[in-house]
């Protein structure tokens, strides 16, 4: 199995090189034995506020009675945009208790990223933050949705600091833009309505979907990858794996500035930390690194996810600089790349290292790890989880010696059921089980595998995904735009921001125009930081545009 599997010997000791992703017939399972197991702990901090399991099990028991109630039925799809706040865990619970399928939603997306995905997936309810909701209020008629559930941000902080919390955003941030959509009720409300009703206990089985993660997979435009309930169990026990060896259940505290709606956040804080007990803080708004700075100096914080540009602006700041780290034990980088010399840094400061995973949303999204104890290999994204293969191909799918670079693929049982509705799309990538990742990589001789580039033309801002197909679909829409392409550009911060090249169909055309369109129609991390006018754009024999020949262009510019 080793010579098959070189990276088993690097597993550090205690980790397994395998899981039974069918220990559990479906995540309520696990999560029924988690609440009751640590029932008088608090599982969730919010601005000091906090959430213990039990309040966790009632409140969503409250919550999916009352989902049921408004005549949503189970297979329904229901998208839960807001930031992180404690009303998500017992929302995302609620609905599963329910049998709906939650579909993720960034807050942050414009009406027309929000109007695809909501008619993509047939969404019929929604729980929105209400600094959300003007925009929500633009589209819901083209929608199917009829059960709409507006939260603030104060809303289950009590009465004082909630109160405080929400003239502070309302009154004096003014985060709230007007909105007007009728039939909405509150959080607190639905969680009121729940309690007259009985939720019956909805059984799910391990191939149901229960999560829609919208991506774009290697290309094109967002698609739903359909995460079931194995997948989702399956990735949780790969993650406890690699962690509980350096973890005391019950005893951690973990801070969570990324936001629950992306698959990283949702699958490891979520869902696999809370689920031996830990505590989670999460941080409503990472920006503003003084309330990500805050949890450190209040709690033992032993254990911390993160993106590359948070931990290198963390490091940066002199207040994080003059923090006590004596409790960090884990510190995982995920949703982009970790640099090298922000690995070192946070090391210098921390005393943690700083260990690399990696994953994609149709992986649930875990697939390899650096080994968190510190023995990994700065610069790769380490080795697989247990019950997890993977392997670097040619064109042809024949899988390549050590050392060759080619395609990595994954298969393991975290790996997506497919696309939803897109059949055609599932095919294309996942073969023989084999998930086609469209990274180029290799694999050294103990199994450490390295990101060379990428196979398609995927643009990385600060973790998230921006797909060239959709930037260039909204920017062509513009009256006085003849050709666009976008790539994107190594940026010091984000990893890559988004450039885009313009052939003019109106001479009048300006830079400020074109950045001004994007941002009425797309969220902030799509909207191009540089844009170059060009009289033509490089084409392959049949018209098809070369970004890769831009690419090349920009690096040597």
């Amino acid at each position: 199995m080793t010579e098959s599997r070189p990276w088993l010997k690097n597993y550090p000791t205690g980790i397994p090189a395998n899981i039974d992703p069918d220990a559990y017939n479906c995540l309520l399972d696990l999560f029924e034995e988690t609440f009751e197991k640590y029932r008088k702990q608090v599982a969730f901090i919010c601005m000091g506020k906090e959430l213990t399991f039990d309040q966790l099990d009632r409140h969503s028991k409250q919550f999916g009675a009352y989902l049921l109630s408004r005549g949503l039925e189970k297979g329904d799809r229901i998208a839960l945009m807001m930031p992180n706040m404690l009303q998500y865990p017992i929302a995302l619970f609620g609905a599963l208790r329910a049998g709906l399928v939650v579909v993720n939603t960034n807050p942050l997306y414009t009406p027309r990223e929000m109007s695809h995905q909501f008619k993509d997936a047939g969404v019929k309810a929604v729980v929105i933050a209400e600094n959300f909701a003007a925009n929500l209020e633009k589209i819901i008629g083209d929608t199917d949705i009829k059960t709409v559930i507006v939260t603030s941000i104060g809303e289950l902080l009590g009465l004082v600091k909630g109160t405080i919390v929400n003239f502070v955003v309302r009154s004096v941030k003014r985060m709230v833009p007007k909105y007007n959509i009728p039939n909405t009720v509150s959080f607190k409300e639905a969680l009121a309505q729940g309690k007259k009703f009985t939720l019956e206990r909805h059984d799910g089985q391990p191939e149901d979907v229960i999560l829609l993660q919208y991506t774009g997979g290697t290309t094109g435009v967002a698609k739903g990858a359909m995460l079931t309930n194995r997948n989702l169990v399956a990735n949780m026990q790969q993650i406890r794996a690699a962690m509980m060896p350096f973890l005391v259940e019950s005893k951690e505290i973990a801070l969570s500035p990324l936001p629950m709606y992306h698959i990283f956040a949702f699958t490891v804080n979520c869902l696999a930390l809370m689920s031996v007990g830990t505590k989670t803080v999460l941080i409503v708004n990472p920006r503003d690194l003084k309330t990500v700075i805050a949890p450190f100096k209040k709690y033992d914080i032993s254990l911390m996810t993160g993106i590359n540009t948070l931990f290198n602006a963390l490091v940066n700041h002199p207040d994080f600089q003059k923090l006590d780290f004596s409790s960090l034990k884990i510190t995982v980088g995920g949703g982009m790349a970790v640099q090298r010399t922000v690995a070192e840094q946070w090391q210098k400061v921390t005393g943690c290292p700083l260990a690399e995973g990696y994953g994609m949303t149709e992986t649930s999204p875990v697939a390899s790890t650096n080994p968190i104890d510190g023995s990994g290999r700065l610069g790769t994204i380490g080795i697989p989880v247990p019950s997890t293969d993977m392997r670097v191909v040619n064109d042809q799918l024949q899988p390549l010696p050590t050392g060759e670079v080619g395609e990595i693929q994954i298969k393991g049982p975290q790996v997506m059921k497919g696309y939803y509705n897109r059949p055609a799309e599932t095919e294309k990538v996942i073969i023989d089980g084999w998930m086609c990742t469209g990274d180029i990589g290799k694999m050294s001789e103990d199994g450490y595998f390295q990101i060379v580039d990428r196979k398609k033309d995927m643009i990385l801002v600060s973790g998230f995904n921006v797909y060239p197909n959709e930037i260039e679909e909204v920017i062509a829409a513009h009256p006085k735009v003849l050709e666009v392409a976008a790539i994107g550009i190594p940026h010091e911060k984000s990893g890559e921001t988004v450039k885009v090249f313009v052939v003019k169909k109106d001479k009048s055309l300006t830079e400020d125009e074109v950045v001004a369109y994007c941002r009425e129609n797309m969220t902030g991390y799509k909207v191009p930081k540089a844009v170059e006018f060009r009289d033509e754009l490089p084409k392959t024999n049949v018209g098809k545009i070369l970004r890769r020949k831009l690419k090349d262009e920009a690096k040597q510019s």
